[in-house]
């Protein structure tokens, strides 16, 4: 459960940048970062896709809610990663996680 917060603290923070969200159908949306809950449901503006020949009812899509349960991957702006926080804050988890 733990984990789940923080990757929503962190999808947080890249609200309003520029995501590529891959699917487990190998469908990948590029799009910008509207909003994120806590289930890490994603909903994403001024939607692109480069695979229409395989997705082209996807053509007309401009903005869309992705389930977080369909996510397989996210490929994020690496200029907006903050890796020393993000090391820090799984540590921080992991602490938590043995200390129970």
């Amino acid at each position: 459960q733990l984990h789940k917060m923080l990757f929503y603290s962190f999808f947080k923070t890249l609200q309003g940048k520029e995501i590529v969200v891959e699917l487990k159908n190998d469908l990948a949306i590029r799009g910008t970062l509207h909003s994120v809950d806590q289930y890490l449901n994603v909903k994403l503006l001024n939607v692109t896709v480069d695979d229409l020949e395989n997705f082209p009812h996807m053509q007309s899509v401009k903005n869309c809610f992705i389930r977080g349960s369909v996510i397989k991957y996210v490929q994020l702006p690496a200029a907006e990663v903050d890796t020393e926080l993000l090391q820090d804050a799984t540590r921080r988890e992991m602490a938590q996680q043995k200390a129970k």
